[in-house]
């Protein structure tokens, strides 16, 4: 099943509500079960972003539903990355030739 890294910055309203974070997890994990999204595991971050997301979906639609619809909150930005197990990376090296 593909997995994909969601990196997230708060928007100016995200941080003004930050305390808040914890619980809008909650409603995202329902929002992504609803999308057909799995959540592998979710973190705080301290650097260029702020939370970060491991996710597993069957396809990239059910990934763009959950991100437009957590993007339509207007608590954060995300940037979104397809990652590859070693087995993954194995079969594209076979398809390489």
């Amino acid at each position: 099943m593909p997995t994909y890294l969601i990196l997230g910055k708060y928007t100016d309203q995200g941080i003004k509500t930050v305390m808040e974070t914890t619980k809008r997890r909650e409603l995202f994990k329902e929002t992504a079960e609803k999308c057909g999204v799995r959540i592998k595991q979710i973190m705080w971050l301290m650097g260029e972003y702020d939370v970060m997301d491991l996710v597993e979906a069957d396809d990239d639609k059910s990934i763009a539903a959950l991100l437009l619809k957590a993007g339509s909150w207007g608590f954060v930005r995300t940037t979104t990355c397809r990652t590859f197990t070693q087995d993954e990376m194995e079969s594209i090296f076979q398809k390489m030739g």
